[in-house]
């Protein structure tokens, strides 16, 4: 478990590939334990169970939410500190992370389990599906702890350098999942049961890793028990708000999605838009999975030389992220209108809703290029430590996508609400650049005079 990245002093453009790849293909990887399972579903138990499973997406979403809450709060703090060599107080946020992401799975499971008939209905299940949404829901739910450990925790894995262990952490459930889902669904017949079964067994093995090597003696900050501190609970929340509403913000606009389809498409449509809407979910996060993977990978290089306050060397890195989320999007571009319908294909057999999700798919993503821009530069503001600037231009987002999901089904036909998609991506993605272009120059200014105060008092010394 050797530390190859030194995210103070190696060349910016190699860094930020050798932590921002790994991790991108982690979550392509990652992807691949909802598509996998909702691509066995929809061929070994039918369109209807697609439909109940994507009805679950929402809540999955929530609480995964949660431990981006902790994650993508705590190891951006962990960051600095490691940048400014105050090793004691990274590890006092890593094990009050840890204590955070354990309170929080254990409220959550109780939580959900006995509100899960109310949230399903609710949440867009019709009568026809609610039995494989519940069914897939109970399973699940009662992996949370895995589920919430595996995710927070890596992300402070992930902050130390080691982003290769950060992909093999993802990797490990993913191909575990992807195994076993065939197994479960085909040869033992358990249909929409056994496929949650399988993601939980595989969020089981991602937290057993991910637990295993922040314990080991050779990470520089190694995971322990004690030292908490309700100061730094309070300063991972507060650092953890944006993504975390930015994540569970989605799971509302899922659910707004879905029951927007379900009322406006009237009986039998409803559930066909449902399905289709399921489908191209998973299409889309095979884009945004990635991109996401490649600004939290590339976090640390920000947050570190935040702490060292090398404003060079964040302009660098800032440079790269967009750089390889904007060649990331514009290759997805050329996939989409190349290889969406066979796609498609791996989800249904129904001709129907075949040619519809492959005009959703081309709908939705039509503007996931300024979207390449809008998730680094919010992503690093993160990093930066300018929570609520990041915040409000996600707020922006959302609420420009919900007013599209209201406004135009309502107005055209059912089918406008996947036209919400595009048009909150290039409202959002120029917005959030003016923003960032007119508030990062004084940040780094900022930074660089308090290191710069700070270096002339340890010079001086102190007062006689």
């Amino acid at each position: 478990m050797k530390r190859t990245n030194d995210l103070g002093r190696d060349a910016v453009f190699p860094l930020v590939l050798r932590l921002a790849v790994p991790t991108m293909l982690a979550q392509l990887v990652n992807v691949l334990y909802s598509i996998v399972d909702r691509m066995y579903i929809g061929a070994g138990v039918g369109s209807l169970a697609l439909a109940g499973v994507g009805v679950c997406a929402p809540i999955v979403t929530l609480l995964s939410s949660f431990g981006s809450l902790v994650g993508m709060g705590g190891s951006p703090l962990m960051a600095m500190r490691m940048g400014e060599g105050n090793v004691r107080e990274a590890r006092r946020i890593l094990n009050s992370g840890f204590l955070m992401l354990l309170v929080l799975s254990v409220a959550l499971t109780v939580v959900f389990l006995f509100s899960k008939e109310h949230l399903l209905m609710w949440f867009g299940a019709s009568q026809a599906t609610f039995a494989y949404a519940d069914t897939y829901m109970t399973i699940y739910t009662a992996g949370t702890f895995f589920a919430l450990m595996a995710g927070g925790m890596n992300s402070f894995l992930i902050a130390q350098g080691f982003s290769g262990l950060g992909m093999a952490t993802v990797v490990l459930g993913a191909v575990l999942n992807i195994v076993l889902d065939p197994v479960f669904i085909f040869i033992f017949h358990m249909g929409v049961a056994g496929a949650a079964i399988a993601t939980v067994i595989s969020q089981i093995a991602s937290c057993t890793f991910v637990l295993l090597a922040l314990r080991s003696r050779r990470v520089p900050v190694r995971l322990g028990w004690g030292g908490f501190q309700w100061k730094a609970v309070r300063r991972i929340a507060a650092f953890g708000l944006s993504p975390f509403l930015i994540i569970a913000s989605d799971s509302i606009l899922l659910i707004v999605l879905n029951t927007v389809l379900q009322r406006y498409g009237g009986p039998g449509e409803g559930d066909t838009l449902v399905t289709c809407a399921t489908i191209v979910q998973s299409y889309l996060l095979l884009i945004t999975m990635p991109m996401g993977g490649i600004t939290l990978g590339s976090q640390p290089v920000i947050s570190f030389n935040y702490g060292m306050g090398d404003a060079a060397r964040i302009r660098k890195a800032l440079r790269c992220i967009v750089g390889l989320c904007l060649g990331f999007c514009a290759f997805m571009m050329v996939m989409t209108y190349t290889v969406s319908p066979l796609y498609v294909s791996l989800f249904t057999r129904d001709a129907e809703i075949l040619e519809r999700s492959v005009r959703y798919i081309r709908i939705f993503t039509a503007m996931i290029l300024p979207l390449a821009v809008q998730y680094p530069l919010v992503d690093e503001t993160t990093a930066l430590g300018q929570v609520r600037l990041a915040l409000f231009c996600s707020a922006f987002r959302k609420c420009i996508y919900l007013a599209g999901l209201l406004l135009f089904p309502a107005l055209l036909s059912a089918e406008a609400a996947f036209l919400s998609e595009p048009v909150a991506d290039v409202a959002a993605a120029a917005m959030t650049t003016l923003l960032f272009l007119h508030f990062f120059p004084r940040v780094i200014a900022r930074r660089e005079r308090e290191r710069s105060a700070g270096a002339q008092m340890t010079e001086e010394g102190p007062p006689s």
